[in-house]
């Protein structure tokens, strides 16, 4: 009853926006940070993935991350990815603001897609600015540690992603605030929910006057807040509300 319920919600949605974390992509393989297994249990984040170690060792960020990138790189989109892109060409959602960093709502086809966190497919040298695409750098790793940027021979190759320390993407912070305050439904996938100013959207589309739909495997701390709560996974439970949207 519920998933019909969130049909009937995003159905009617003309300003649906998705708020979009790292469990939409553990189904296609790519671990998360925090769940079982996550990138945080077996690294400490404030030394692999803060902006003042990094720029102090690169070298320990890239070890991390070593695994993660060749992971997300090969990774493709899952059955979840697919159902918000097509609820977006269905007119239900007017954008995808995702946590994420792997490209893969780009890759199933979403066409407006907010980037809270940057994108982990670009790598900029923080010496000279020169960019590479991560699967280049992604090859040296093997071979070259930290690896060395092409244009300056810099080691300061750092991945286009915010590391702890680092500011926000203001553009894409105020533009997933202004859809947020537009947003006549607003559909959370995949994300605990803990992490600011990310949690803050579905806030300020609640206090909008936006309808919730929470999809997460786990209980989330606005749970209380949403009309349907759905424990399930994203890759399961959204194309069945896709399905029920487009075939009526």
């Amino acid at each position: 009853m519920t998933v019909r319920r969130a049909a009937e919600l995003l159905g009617a949605a003309r300003n649906g926006l998705a708020l979009t974390g790292a469990g939409v992509s553990a189904e296609s393989g790519i671990p998360t940070f925090r769940g079982e297994g996550g990138l945080w249990k077996r690294f400490d984040p404030v030394k692999v993935a803060s902006i003042d170690y990094f720029l102090a060792d690169p070298s320990a960020y890239w070890s991390a991350s070593k695994e993660r990138g060749r992971v997300a790189l090969g990774a493709s989109p899952n059955p979840g990815h697919a159902a918000l892109a097509e609820l977006e060409t269905a007119g239900r959602l007017a954008a995808i603001v995702t946590q994420n960093t792997d490209g893969l709502h780009q890759d199933s086809g979403s066409r407006r897609v907010i980037e809270l966190h940057g994108s982990g497919r670009t790598v900029q040298c923080l010496d000279c600015g020169f960019r590479e695409p991560r699967s280049e750098v992604q090859a040296r790793l093997e071979v070259e540690m930290p690896p060395r940027c092409r244009s300056c021979g810099g080691t300061l190759l750092k991945p286009t992603v915010v590391l702890f320390g680092e500011a926000m993407p203001q553009a894409a912070v105020q533009e997933a605030l202004a859809l947020a305050r537009a947003a006549d439904v607003m559909l959370v996938v995949g994300t605990s929910l803990v992490v600011y100013p990310a949690a803050e959207i579905p806030l300020v589309a609640a206090r909008s006057g936006a309808r919730m739909i929470v999809v997460n495997a786990e209980p989330t701390p606005f749970d209380d807040l949403a009309e349907v709560v759905i424990h399930g996974r994203s890759g399961e439970v959204l194309p069945e509300i896709a399905r029920l949207i487009v075939d009526g």
